[in-house]
């Protein structure tokens, strides 16, 4: 079968593989479309931590059931949740799976979605609507982390919010936001495509570049700051930010992950006694979400951008290089 595969760093290629052979309690899904994550480009780049070459990447895809049963039939539209837990650890024991102390990913620690076919434990495949559009079923996981992030805090529907960061998790963040009632959905972000982007799909948007980012949001929210501020930048300039723009008693989240400690104002969370939130991938009610959300009206389509199992090598350019792209997939089949 194809797959594209990470072999080292900077280095990628489709190449043909084995099917893979199924275990008890997997299912083999043929994969429909996969996307780049964040964490693929730091494969890609030899940075990551736990993913070894050779490796089939992808845990962002969508696909048809193989050999299906009565349970899950043949041609079934699926989703995957590319979660591996331990189930032993306190945390899979209090039903925190997600944060497994051990937590594992398929297309990082074992065999992914970027190939013709996966096999994956049944207890991971979330079920599509028969009209769902598949290339946006690849979009589900990371739209199950803007659902998480914001299921994570004390939104309320009429809140006004700040979001740093107009990349794919931010914008999905955004829209979870605006999508479940946010009055203002305030993004910030430097990149002009992305501004551009931000501004088409309906949110208020602040160039640092240009405009001073505190007084625009004050002035934005009659002085008084944002009920919560999502940083899903992770960028120290960011950090010292964060305390300024929230209201009294509001909240932060760190959606992003800082590659290294950062400088963060401590004595503001004293005095304006504010809740700090960290927030890790999802859960599986959150996919479910993600599927409803999807089927809303907002243009999700808009941060795909589609391109064949062969232009694996200009894919991740692209993406790394982020300047006209949010979201990539890779089209294995209709």
């Amino acid at each position: 079968m194809k797959a594209i595969i990470y072999k080292g760093p900077k280095e990628i290629a489709c190449e043909q593989i084995a099917e893979p052979l199924l275990s008890e309690n997997e299912v083999l899904i043929k994969v429909s479309h996969a996307g780049i994550c964040g964490s693929d480009l730091n494969i890609y780049l030899g940075v990551h931590p736990r993913a070894k070459a050779p490796l089939v990447l992808g845990h962002e895809f969508s696909g048809y059931i193989v050999n299906g049963d009565q349970e899950l039939p043949t041609g079934t539209k699926v989703c995957v949740r590319p979660l591996i837990s331990c189930c032993k650890c306190s945390a899979c024991q209090s039903g925190n799976s997600h944060v497994c102390e051990t937590l594992k990913l398929y297309g990082i620690d074992t065999a992914g979605g970027m190939a013709e076919y996966v096999k994956v434990d049944r207890s991971k495949v979330h079920v599509l609507p028969d009209d769902f559009p598949m290339d946006l079923g690849a979009f589900v996981e990371p739209l199950a982390v803007g659902v998480h992030a914001v299921s994570r805090t004390p939104f309320k529907i009429g809140d006004a919010v700040v979001v740093f960061g107009a990349g794919t998790i931010g914008l999905c963040v955004a829209s979870v936001l605006k999508l479940a009632g946010a009055k203002q959905v305030i993004v910030i972000e430097t990149n002009d495509f992305r501004i551009n982007l931000a501004k088409e799909l309906g949110f208020t948007v602040i160039n640092p570049k240009q405009e001073d980012v505190l007084s625009t949001v004050l002035k934005l929210t009659n002085q008084v700051g944002a009920d919560i501020v999502y940083d899903c930048a992770a960028h120290p300039s960011v950090a010292l930010q964060l305390t300024d723009l929230v209201k009294v008693q509001g909240t932060i989240e760190i959606v992003g992950s800082y590659k290294k400690p950062t400088e963060f104002k401590l004595l503001d969370i004293e005095f304006k006694e504010l809740n700090i939130v960290g927030t890790r991938v999802y859960q599986a009610r959150d996919f479910e979400t993600a599927i409803e959300f999807i089927q809303q009206d907002f243009p999700y389509k808009k941060l795909l951008t589609v391109l064949t199992p062969e232009e694996a090598k200009q894919g991740f350019t692209n993406a790394l290089a982020g300047e006209n792209v949010i979201k990539t997939l890779f089209k294995f089949s209709d």
